[in-house]
């Protein structure tokens, strides 16, 4: 039985792609799972979908290591706030870290990283709005925090991360951002969400984070571990 929301998100990419002259092949969707538990998950990797993505680290490490035991090929990615005391944990489970904004926690991942051995590829998020409440380097010092990341930590950047607000057109926000990866020849842009990921593709988006459209209303609270 085919996933009907899964299978939605999939088509609307490919018709964002085509749209703005893309491949489809170059865009990956990353499902969102934050408050979802296994029971809803097993169905979409089931058609599948092998790229997800986790909000809290503490809510990761209860549900993930069971589903990466059992489905080997899965990529788990961070896509919420990081404090440097739960780098230990991030490195070994998650594949990818989207919001790597301080120097405080970029070097707290390099210093894992050489410990463990593993090597999660690494997103810089860039607050594009400037808003106080969000996390992010903002846009007018992300060239120099990227510089340092790579020179003083040695840490291979290969993408950028935005969040726009919530009430203002993103697409100038997914501009913005594609701006700051080209001049630092960063060549992945993590950018759409459930309602917005058919103009992060039109901007340049290599990975769109997709939840609810997928998975339909979140729970009001996480499911028992």
């Amino acid at each position: 039985m085919t996933h009907a929301g899964l299978e939605d998100v999939r088509q609307g990419i490919r018709r964002a792609a085509l749209a703005a002259g893309r491949d489809p092949a170059a865009i990956h969707l990353i499902a969102v799972t934050k408050t979802f538990g296994a029971a809803d998950i097993e169905p979409v990797i089931a058609e599948g979908q092998l790229m997800f993505a986790e909000n809290r680290v503490q809510e990761a490490k209860a549900k993930w290591p069971g589903l990466k035991s059992s489905h080997p090929d899965l990529k788990l990615h961070l896509i919420g706030p990081l404090q440097s005391n739960k780098a230990a944990d991030v490195v070994a489970l998650f594949d990818a870290i989207h919001t790597v904004d301080r120097s405080k926690i970029a070097g707290a991942l390099a210093k894992e990283m050489q410990i463990q051995q593993r090597f999660p590829q690494l997103f810089v998020q860039v607050n594009t709005g400037r808003e106080e409440q969000k996390a992010g380097v903002t846009p007018e010092k992300a060239d120099h925090f990227i510089t340092d990341c790579r020179e003083k930590l040695k840490l291979e950047i290969s993408g950028l991360m935005c969040i726009p607000p919530f009430a203002e057109d993103p697409e100038p926000h997914f501009q913005l951002l594609a701006g700051i990866a080209k001049r630092n020849s960063i060549t992945e842009l993590s950018m759409g969400m459930s309602g917005d990921y058919a103009a992060a593709i039109a901007c340049g988006a290599t990975f769109v984070r997709v939840g609810s459209a997928i998975f339909g209303s979140r729970p009001a609270r996480p499911p028992a571990a």
